[in-house]
């Protein structure tokens, strides 16, 4: 069952997105080489839970913290822990809020001090493409449309598309249908409606799409352990152009004119 929002919906989505987006840049502040993941899992939750919203994903099937800290070659669902981020590393934080009994959610990879120009391109690329996949969100085309967008723009630079992790609908349940995949076809699968609230997150890695999890039953790494980048908005299905509820303003205004900073020209 996929559910159309009302223009109230969304408009709650959007609080929930602004705590979410703020609480994006208050991790971003202490990235550095150095500090530990769950540091920052702490620094997110006592954010989010501040202004009076829940950490979305924290027991969410019994996942334990409030952020996803995938670092590296770890493509998503990374578990927060004492693993010190050193310089070169590459750290994607996905992070979602409950908030008037409305879900947002969003992912934003940083790198930790200096990486090497393969991988800021591939950071780069990653976010451009997901900008890609939100200009098909749009009332009467499909599904494929968004996939088709973010892996020909993808594949076309030399990265590869996962394809066992997809995004999906967002609202009063953090999953909800339809699922959507960075991949596809043109005018294929499900016509897009105006009111569905889709989370698109390209998840684009350095080399093969090949994907495995570990025996956490969470963390999703490269069989090859090159590294991964995540981005992701939550979006909202409108006629003309699609409606961005989610933001990376404030994480921008951080990391501008710092070593964090993934720019898209």
């Amino acid at each position: 069952m996929i559910y159309l929002k009302t223009e109230e919906e969304i408009n709650l989505i959007k609080e929930s997105a602004q705590v979410l987006g703020k609480a994006h840049a208050e991790v971003a502040q202490w990235i550095k080489p150095g500090i530990t993941t769950k540091k920052l899992d702490t620094i997110a939750e006592d954010y989010i839970r501040s202004y009076g919203g829940i950490p979305s994903f924290k027991g969410f099937n019994n996942f334990p913290a409030s952020l996803c800290m995938s670092v590296n070659e770890v493509v998503v669902h990374g578990i927060p822990g004492n693993y010190e981020l050193k310089d070169g590393d590459i750290v994607s934080i996905d992070c979602g809020v409950k908030l008037n009994g409305f879900h947002s959610d969003s992912a934003y990879t940083y790198p930790v001090g200096e990486v090497s120009k393969e991988v800021m391109d591939l950071l780069t690329a990653t976010k451009k493409s997901l900008y890609k996949g939100i200009e098909q969100a749009v009332d009467g085309l499909r599904i494929g449309d968004i996939g088709f967008a973010v892996q020909h723009y993808c594949e076309e630079k030399g990265y590869t598309v996962v394809r066992e992790l997809v995004g999906h609908g967002v609202g009063r349940e953090l999953h909800e249908s339809p699922e959507v995949p960075n991949y596809g076809k043109r005018g294929k699968g499900l016509r897009l409606k105006e009111g569905m609230v889709l989370a698109i997150e390209p998840m684009i890695n350095l080399g093969t799409k090949s994907v495995m999890q570990e025996k956490d039953g969470w963390t999703i790494r490269t069989t090859d352990r090159k590294y991964s980048a995540h981005f992701e908005h939550t979006v909202a299905v409108r006629k003309g152009k699609a409606e961005i509820l989610t933001t990376f303003d404030y994480i921008e205004q951080v990391t501008a004119n710092t070593s964090l900073m993934v720019e898209v020209k």
